[in-house]
């Protein structure tokens, strides 16, 4: 069935003009459609269809999935890695302390010797792709609920990975769901462990802007880190870290590009997108709207609030939490201007009556077998939708998200934790947490703690509100700091490397953090009934309601969702027209030197002296851009991106490297569910800003000579 939906497009996308699709959509790379590619020539790319997949030095092998979640780019034939500097933090955070602090002040190794391990950071490069609906198909995942569907991947998945272990025993398979769940495709995937902290610029630069910039433009931010992947000396692939490793030597990198850009160059991104939802109803949009997005802004103005206070009264706490707060605020912004895109252009609206035609088409269609029922859709949504806030209620205060160390351990703990001892003496057998006490700051945990138990309570209803709060009215009098500080004092989940015992004893029940963990649990489990109930139905009407889309239009392009998979997508530089306004397509040093000036009213403008003068310079070089005649920092390009993209290679026409794709802009933030081609960007930093930076702030000339950069005109 995918293979028939793609083959229908690919026939016929040559009659759609090129114009019309040449910025959106994000590509699988496997099964590029033949016009797509004529598309991409017709714009400028200059290189064969199969440097982008086909071949084992194809493009895609010089682009990783970083940690997972951020997208790098390998630039050099030792293993370098560039990525943004933000999707780089925590490693950068987890070598900083107050005596050296590398977030504030920078870092930047002197060989390859100096180069810091990153514990935890690894990097994975997609080696194929392929179609497997048919077999899913066969197996009858179509007939399955969702966690008979998962079981069932999860089986697949095994198996294809056996079968690619025994070829390369480094290899693994993932198989991810497309088209709402129409399609299936098997990725596989080959991971390193040892990557190494090579250079970051110090946050005033790799921030620049914070908060005040995030999403906006024009920006000036250096978005950018530089890693090292290393490998094992014999094999030369995967390995843990050991001093005794090597740089990897990588099947291809990209080449930098110091030639620059023109309004109009082509411009294309590869990387990791996160999730889009584009072809999610106007009742699903309605839920994230209110379910999601709005909780989620109002718990996080909440807590990001109490740690601002305390990071700015202590460096100490500002290193354990930068990290935290920034992903925290990264959202909490995305989730208040994509309410704003979606009220403002009316998508939920438009989305209504083109799923209306969809519906008619599909009721006469003779090839509807399963049409979408519209009324049920809206039921069932509706019969979720106070559940459905709850539970982002709930996941913002008492899980990871909460960046809060109780919360986060009351999670695990219910969650089930690793278990430690012999395996036929139960009594001896316990769980431990790791001593993380550098990551958390106690005072600004139990504050914030407060904070969120007060607000949860007002915001949900109380069938909803775990069985501890009868504890904080009836034995702290309805006072939540005292009731979370004796949490904290008391409780054998913070005390550092307690042996928690797998049974429960007479003391673990009097233990309140034990109970409070417990009391979540039941009240999860509360509030997910409700959604697990009811989440099956959705699905399938919403994957109807995709078929249905993808038949009607046979004569149009549809990609996929985006699902943290590799895509490519292709367009151009260039800027936009708001409200009368012409936003440019790049920045250059003056601007950011314009904004430094005026750090004593925005704080986020602060940068150091030495960074003024540098951007200041009155010659940059080889690296002045042959139109501005200075030094460009950021531009921008129509490239269709999500989160996932941090960090994706913004690739010229050659192949050639011109910068890493950082942010999108305000005006467009409703894309993850709406593209609107006239507005969206693609925030960009320019390679040859971090370049300036590299050899002119870090002396880091060994490394632009390690990747070919001409430093003399």
């Amino acid at each position: 069935m995918g293979k028939t939906i793609l083959s229908l497009y690919i026939l016929l996308l040559s009659l759609v003009p090129s114009a019309t699709f040449a910025d959106e959509g994000m590509w699988t790379l496997f099964n590029l459609p033949d016009a797509v590619y004529g598309q991409m020539r017709a714009g400028g790319f200059a290189m064969p269809k199969s440097s982008l997949y086909e071949d084992s030095l194809s493009l895609t092998q010089s682009v990783v999935s970083f940690c997972g979640y951020c997208t790098g780019a390998v630039v050099s034939n030792n293993g370098l890695l560039f990525t943004n500097h933000h999707c780089g933090f925590e490693a950068i955070r987890r070598h900083s302390t107050v005596e050296h602090d590398y977030m504030l002040n920078g870092f930047s190794a002197d060989s390859l010797e100096a180069e810091l391990p990153c514990e935890g950071s690894f990097v994975s490069f997609m080696r194929s792709q392929r179609d497997v609906t048919l077999m899913m198909d066969s197996l009858g995942i179509d007939t399955l609920d969702s966690y008979g569907r998962t079981l069932l991947i999860d089986s697949v998945e095994t198996t294809l990975t056996a079968a690619a272990k025994a070829q390369d025993s480094t290899l693994y398979v993932e198989i991810d769901a497309y088209y709402e769940g129409n399609a299936y495709y098997a990725t596989t995937y080959q991971r390193y462990e040892d990557v190494r902290l090579v250079f970051a610029l110090p946050k005033s630069m790799g921030k620049f802007g914070g908060e005040t910039d995030n999403w906006m433009w024009p920006r000036q931010t250096c978005d950018v880190s530089v890693f090292r992947i290393y490998v094992d000396a014999r094999t030369g692939g995967p390995a843990r870290y050991s001093p005794d490793n090597v740089p990897m030597r990588p099947r291809t990198w990209l080449h930098v590009s110091t030639e620059g850009y023109e309004d109009g160059s082509f411009a294309m991104v590869m990387g990791f997108p996160g999730s889009t939802k584009r072809y999610l109803s106007s009742y699903g949009i309605q839920e994230i709207r209110d379910c999601v997005n709005e909780p989620m802004q109002q718990v996080r103005g909440v807590k990001q609030a109490v740690m601002k206070r305390h990071m700015n009264a202590s460096e100490e706490v500002r290193i354990k939490y930068d990290s935290k707060y920034a992903q925290s605020s990264n959202y909490w912004k995305n989730s208040i201007g994509m309410n704003k895109c979606i009220d403002s252009i009316g998508i939920v609206r438009q989305k209504q009556l083109y799923e209306q035609r969809i519906k008619a088409w599909a009721d006469t269609a003779s090839t509807a077998v399963n049409s979408p029922d519209l009324a049920l859709l809206a039921r069932l949504y509706d019969k979720r939708k106070e559940a459905m806030r709850a539970f982002t209620f709930f996941a913002e205060t008492f899980t990871r998200r909460s960046n809060n160390e109780l919360a986060v351990r009351a999670s695990k703990y219910y969650n089930g934790m690793p278990v430690y001892g012999p395996e036929n003496k139960p009594k001896k057998q316990y769980s431990q947490f790791e001593d993380n006490r550098n990551a958390w700051d106690k005072e600004l945990d139990i504050e914030a703690m407060a904070a969120l138990l007060r607000n949860y309570r007002s915001h949900t209803p109380e069938k909803y509100h775990p069985s501890f709060y009868k504890r904080i009215d009836e034995d702290c009098g309805g006072d939540y700091e005292a009731y979370v500080r004796r949490v904290w004092d008391n409780t054998i989940l913070l005390r550092p490397e307690a042996k928690i015992p797998l049974r429960m004893t007479r003391r673990m029940k009097r233990d309140w953090g034990i109970e409070m963990s417990l009391s979540l649990v039941e009240t999860l489990s509360d509030i997910k009934m409700v959604l697990d109930e009811l989440a099956d139905s959705i699905t399938r009407q919403e994957r109807y309601l995709c078929l249905a889309k993808l038949r009607m239009e046979q004569d149009m392009p549809h990609y996929s969702d985006a699902n943290l998979t590799m895509r490519m997508t292709y367009g151009q530089v260039g800027g936009y027209r708001i409200g009368g306004y012409d936003s440019g397509y790049y920045t250059t040093a003056q601007s950011i030197v314009d904004k430094m000036d005026r750090a004593a009213t925005v704080e986020d403008y602060f940068a150091e002296p030495v960074m003024r003068e540098l951007l200041s310079a009155k010659d940059f070089g080889v690296f002045t851009d042959s139109v501005s005649r200075t030094l460009n920092l950021c531009f921008l390009t129509n490239n269709d991106i999500t989160g996932g993209n941090s960090g994706s290679p913004v690739i010229d026409a050659k192949g050639r490297l011109l910068g890493l794709a950082f942010d999108g802009n305000w005006d467009s933030l409703s894309a993850d569910i709406f593209f609107d081609s006239t507005l969206a960007r693609c925030i960009c930093v320019d390679v040859r800003y971090i370049l300036y930076m590299m050899r002119h702030w870090g002396n880091a000339s060994r490394l632009l000579q390690e990747m070919g950069v001409e430093t003399e005109r």
